[in-house]
């Protein structure tokens, strides 16, 4: 098990601001040869081409290329988070439908990378112990603000709130994951329009409308 955490971990943290421009290069090639190449065919030789480094160099920084692309998901799940916990801690809409689309368009937003790479960091990104328990933690933290907007929210008809924070950001994170990583492309807009309204019918519906 440790040996297999090792694999998935950055061998070094950039301490000097060169360091971190060479990893930051590291990265950004990494997610121009997983979208050109997938991931089967980018390999470290061609991220290190791509970056204009050494091979070896590539290896001081990250032992192979499935560390680099656990690090491009964290960093895709960072972003993603970050957007969310500034738009709770700021002003929010009044009704629960703009509320539904404030956190359903963060979400497309931090989607809209080459849908190429966003099926290879969905599809055959290895789960680091350490990138599950991030995943998790931030689950727990988007649920527990969900069902406190429920709780206060009087256009909201569900007893169980606990179990519809659930529903809406795994919903929300999972559709929109999949559908914009799909190969066939969606319209966003219309997209962003259906999940809204599927999302506040049924925070809204009364129980007799939802059987």
């Amino acid at each position: 098990m440790t040996s297999d955490r090792r694999r998935l971990q950055p061998r070094k943290q950039p301490r000097q601001i060169r360091a971190e421009l060479t990893r930051q290069r590291i990265l950004t090639a990494a997610a121009h040869v997983f979208a050109e190449h997938g991931y089967a065919a980018g390999t470290t030789n061609r991220i290190a081409e791509q970056a204009r480094i050494s091979i070896g160099s590539l290896y001081q920084y990250y032992p192979n290329k499935d560390a680099i692309l656990v690090e491009l998901v964290t960093r895709h799940l960072d972003t993603g988070m970050d957007a969310t916990y500034r738009r709770q801690n700021g002003e929010l809409p009044e009704s629960i439908e703009e509320i539904i689309r404030v956190f359903v368009r963060i979400a497309i937003e931090n989607h809209l990378e080459d849908s190429q790479l966003l099926r290879v960091m969905v599809e055959q990104a290895p789960r680091s112990p350490e990138l599950l328990e991030k995943i998790y933690r931030h689950e727990q933290v988007r649920v527990a603000f969900v069902r406190e907007l429920l709780d206060g929210h009087p256009e909201v008809r569900i007893d169980d709130t606990h179990t519809a924070a659930r529903l809406v950001v795994s919903t929300v994170e999972l559709v929109v994951h999949q559908l914009i990583a799909a190969p066939e492309p969606i319209d966003i807009p219309r997209f962003e329009n259906e999940l809204v309204a599927m999302l506040t019918r049924y925070l809204t519906a009364a129980p007799a409308e939802r059987g």
